[in-house]
């Protein structure tokens, strides 16, 4: 069994989660986004106890409040990049502009591959595109599970800079879990698990 202990994140802070696999990054991250319920002890996130919601409830707030960003994207397969993020903002009742996708996806450096299938993008750019469907909605809380992992030097500053854009434009918090050091200078706020 894992334990963590109690933290607070004020708005707008930025979060490193740094440990290596098994530590309990992930598990962290899915207990904070409502993947998994906790044991013992309660999650608050916008002064709501979301442990206690229901399931529609808590999937509703999920896709209103965070911006979720795995190590496997989960695109739906069927639909085009632009698509999935339009799925993304319709499931969370947000009427987005057209320009918000072309600039989401402009950022991450997808723009030209916007009517292409998951399956057609390499493993690093439907990273991106996972990267883009978690901030389109601008949520309060950006969590990501090994952002860069799959990424070069070049496209994981990018990457990186696309979530502390988002983050800040909305003052939302940020938390990243990950083993890659190269992630270190960026953050004030780093907890170490082992």
């Amino acid at each position: 069994m894992l334990s963590f202990p109690d933290f607070s994140c004020p708005s707008e802070s930025h979060w490193l989660i740094l440990g290596q696999s098994g530590s309990g990054k992930t598990t962290l991250l899915h207990l904070l986004a409502g993947l998994m319920p906790p044991l013992d002890g309660e999650i608050v996130i916008r002064k709501t106890r979301t442990d206690r919601l229901s399931k529609t409830r808590l999937d509703h707030f999920r896709g209103q409040h965070i911006g979720l960003v795995l190590q496997q994207p989960h695109l739906i397969r069927s639909l085009t990049i632009r698509q999935n993020l339009r799925a993304a903002a319709y499931f969370a009742k947000n009427k987005i502009r057209d320009r918000r996708f072309d600039e989401i996806l402009q950022e991450v450096g997808i723009k030209n591959k916007a009517h292409l299938y998951p399956r057609q993008l390499s493993q690093g750019e439907r990273q991106r595109a996972g990267i883009a469907r978690a901030v389109i909605n601008q949520p309060k809380l950006i969590l990501a599970d090994e952002p860069t992992s799959a990424l070069d030097d070049v496209n994981t500053e990018k990457v990186l800079q696309l979530l502390i854009k988002e983050a800040r434009q909305v003052g939302a918090i940020l938390m990243v879990v990950t083993h890659d050091n190269r992630l270190k200078s960026h953050f004030d706020h780093i907890i170490q698990l082992s």
